[in-house]
C-alpha cells in the first residue's frame, strides 16, 4: 500500500506499519510500500510502540504529508579500557 492510501483511509490518526519497500537518499530514507498493521489512537500507546518497534516497523502519524526517515549515524565513543 502506498502512504497517500493509508493517509486518505485514516486520517488524523497514528499507525503501526511494516515497511516493505523504501529508498535512500543522503542521510534520508524515502518510503514507498507500507503494509498496515494497525492503527493507534493514544498518543501515550503510539510512544509505547515506537520504543519497542522492531526492524522494518515504525509508528507514523497520517498528518504527515511524506514518509521520511531522518537517518542518524550511530556515534563512535573512543576510550581506554582499563
Amino acid at each position: 500500500m502506498k502512504w497517500e492510501e493509508v493517509r486518505t483511509i485514516y486520517p488524523n490518526q497514528y499507525v503501526l506499519l511494516e515497511i516493505l519497500q523504501s529508498h535512500i537518499k543522503g542521510d534520508k530514507q524515502y518510503v514507498d510500500e507500507v503494509s498496515l498493521i494497525r492503527t493507534i489512537s493514544d498518543p501515550r500507546e503510539a510512544t509505547k510502540e515506537l520504543l519497542h518497534a522492531e526492524n522494518g516497523t515504525v509508528v507514523y502519524h497520517t498528518n504527515n504529508e511524506k514518509f521520511v526517515i531522518h537517518l542518524r549515524k550511530r556515534a563512535s565513543v573512543r576510550g581506554v579500557i582499563s
